[in-house]
């Protein structure tokens, strides 16, 4: 949900639509010949807000996105996109019929899903074709294995229950090693041969798609119709690439005071005063995102430079050490992420003091913390 700066949020995420038209365009420009990209909006755009990215991905002209819940292919729907829309997951059985009405294009990897799938189209649900998901020595999540006669059996029997209902086959690659890439992208081409050669299935009314931002970025060439891409749209790879952080997170300095060498800060006495400080009381904490397991190695920015954080984190307030600098006031805004020349927050730093990949820094700050637009 977008919120003006006005009504004094205590924290926020920063985010720049014009930095995710960017990514957009440059990730569009990294396709190879006859490949097309599906831009990744789960997580609620990765904590960007459907309502907002999608008409960024609409200008670009991309026609397919790929979501996972029920909520997130009716904000798709809602925000005006009418392409393809595929679930990057596997889905129950009421989330298929449930998602119908939007048009959600399932994935389909294992007996169950197909025989859920069949029940729904013969109870007289109105399905959009599905894609048949498959392995290929891969995540061992939600495709089918086709290196066993089990599994070929399988196969045969959810192509009968699909019977002229397959508009795609793909899976997910687990590695982006060029060495593993290479391999799982030969197992995952052999296996649509041999989906090809055991069925009615014509390639050319196939998408046949595998592949993530690693995937594109990796310099690996690969069979792919289309890429899967969710990372470098939120700039989140390959900044020397042109990739740029699309969400910073701020707060506020609420409270200053003086403490004397000796004092204790936080929970716990978890640190001890080595001199006389001015620290700064700070509104956020881990019910923000501000991870508790960033204690004794994070930072933030306050007045362009880059001060410790001290002591455990709290649920809604942290406290930074501010003696060095001079004209720090209550209100001064505070970054945790991101910010420009010296004063900033990077993807490393942030991602080894809260001890997690960006993807999910993102989501779970833009899903617990205002959103302001830029």
């Amino acid at each position: 949900m977008t919120h003006r700066r006005d009504l004094c949020r205590s924290s926020w995420c920063d985010i720049y639509q014009s930095r995710i038209s960017k990514n957009l365009e440059l990730a569009c420009d990294m396709l190879p010949s006859r490949s097309k990209l599906c831009a990744v909006l789960k997580a609620d755009a990765y904590g960007h807000g459907i309502k907002q990215v999608v008409p960024l991905v609409m200008a670009r002209g991309i026609t397919c996105i790929g979501i996972t819940s029920n909520a997130e292919a009716r904000a798709v729907r809602e925000a005006g996109f009418t392409g393809d829309l595929i679930r990057l997951r596997a889905a129950t059985l009421a989330e298929m019929g449930s998602a119908a009405s939007d048009h959600v294009q399932e994935q389909i990897g294992s007996l169950d899903a197909a025989w859920h799938y069949r029940s729904l189209l013969d109870g007289g649900h109105d399905l959009e074709r599905a894609h048949l998901a498959l392995d290929a020595e891969g995540m061992s999540r939600d495709g089918l294995d086709l290196s066993t006669d089990a599994g070929k059996a399988a196969c045969m029997e959810m192509l009968a229950l699909l019977d002229g209902h397959v508009t795609g086959i793909c899976t997910h690659f687990s590695s982006n090693e060029p060495a593993h890439l290479q391999q799982n992208s030969a197992v995952f081409q052999h296996q649509v041969g041999w989906v090809l050669d055991n069925s009615d299935l014509q390639r050319s009314d196939l998408i046949v798609h595998a592949g993530s931002s690693l995937t594109l970025v990796s310099d690996v060439p690969i069979e792919t119709d289309m890429y899967r891409c969710g990372a470098i749209i939120y700039g989140i790879l390959k900044p020397e690439l042109g990739f740029v952080p699309t969400m910073e997170l701020k707060a506020q300095v609420v409270g200053l005071g003086a403490y004397p060498q000796g004092a204790t800060v936080g929970y716990d006495r978890a640190n001890h005063l080595d001199r006389d400080s001015r620290l700064a009381c700070i509104s956020i904490g881990y019910a923000n995102g501000f991870y508790r397991n960033a204690h004794n190695r994070s930072a933030v920015i306050i007045k362009g430079q880059v001060v410790p954080v001290l002591g455990k984190m709290s649920m809604n307030t942290i406290v930074a050490d501010v003696t060095k600098i001079s004209g720090v006031q209550v209100g001064d805004v505070v970054t945790v992420f991101g910010g420009t020349g010296t004063g900033v927050i990077e993807k490393a730093q942030a991602e080894a003091q809260f001890g997690t990949i960006m993807a999910d820094l993102y989501s779970d700050w833009g899903l617990r913390n205002h959103r302001v637009y830029r």
